[in-house]
C-alpha cells in the first residue's frame, strides 16, 4: 500500500498534524467565531451523530480532573449540543490551570471502527483541539485500561492512531471545530478502547483547556442507541 497522509483544512491558517499511521486521513473543519450555528454543520466533517457506537460507551477520566464549571464526561455522548459559543455547562473541559488530561472511552466490546469524530466550540482559545488518539482491543499482555499520564501507553497495550492539532498559526482560534479521523481504504481497525491524550491550547493564562462538545465513534455496523439521544442532535 502506498503510504500517504491526507489532511483537509477549511481555514487557511488551520493546522492538523500528520497522522500517526501513514494512511490515516484527518479532516478538519472550522466555523469561524460569529458564524457558527448550534447544529454543528460543516462542509467536510459530518455533524454529530445520533446513532454512533459511543452513545452507550463509558467515558472515564484516567488522568487529570474536570473543571467544576463545566459538564461531566456524560456531555461527550449525551447528544445535548451547546446552543451558544460560550456555554460551559454543555461542554466538558479539564480543570483551569492544568495541562489537560487523559480520557478513556470503553465501547463495551471490540468493534470495527470506521471513523472517530470530535467537536468543540468556544469564542476564544478554548475552541481548537490538541490531542493524541490511542486505541486498543484490550487483549495485549500487560494492558493497562486506565493509564495515568506518567504511563507509557505504547508499552501497555495501546497503539498511537493519530495526532490532532487544529490551533491556527495566529489569532485566538475562536470558533466551532469538527475533526474526523478515518482511513480512506476502509476501517481504522477493531478496537474496544480509545484514549484521548488531551493538552491545553495555550498557557498564557489558566483558561486554555478546550471546550469539547461531543465525541462520536462510528462503527462499520449500525449501533444500538439510546432513543432519547435522537431528540437533541441538530437542534
Amino acid at each position: 500500500m502506498k503510504h500517504r497522509i491526507i489532511i483537509v483544512a477549511i481555514a487557511a491558517l488551520l493546522l492538523a498534524e500528520a497522522a500517526a499511521r501513514p494512511e490515516i486521513k484527518i479532516t478538519v473543519d472550522r466555523n469561524a467565531k460569529g458564524e457558527a450555528k448550534p447544529g454543528f454543520k460543516f462542509k467536510n466533517v459530518p455533524s454529530p451523530s445520533a446513532d454512533d457506537a459511543a452513545t452507550q460507551a463509558k467515558f472515564t477520566i484516567v488522568s487529570g480532573a474536570r473543571d467544576d464549571n463545566g459538564a461531566g464526561v456524560e456531555a461527550l455522548n449525551d447528544g445535548k449540543l451547546p446552543t451558544e459559543e460560550d456555554q460551559p455547562e454543555q461542554n466538558f473541559f479539564f480543570d483551569a490551570g492544568t495541562d489537560g488530561g487523559r480520557l478513556q472511552v470503553d465501547l463495551g466490546k471490540v468493534i470495527e471502527v470506521k471513523q472517530v469524530n470530535t467537536y468543540s466550540w468556544h469564542p476564544d482559545t478554548r475552541g481548537p483541539q490538541i490531542y493524541k488518539l490511542y486505541v486498543s482491543d484490550g487483549a495485549a499482555e500487560g494492558f493497562d485500561a486506565k493509564p495515568g499520564r506518567g504511563v507509557d501507553l505504547e508499552k501497555h497495550g495501546w497503539k498511537l492512531l493519530a495526532k490532532v492539532n487544529t490551533k491556527p498559526k495566529s489569532g485566538d482560534g475562536g470558533g466551532q471545530y469538527g475533526v474526523s479521523i478515518s482511513d480512506p481504504d476502509g476501517a481504522l481497525g477493531k478496537y474496544r478502547y480509545l484514549l484521548f491524550d488531551i493538552v491545553r491550547t495555550e498557557n498564557d493564562d489558566d483558561f486554555g483547556n478546550t471546550f469539547y462538545s461531543e465525541i462520536d465513534v462510528i462503527g462499520t455496523e449500525p449501533a444500538v442507541t439510546k432513543a432519547a439521544k435522537t431528540t437533541h442532535l441538530g437542534s
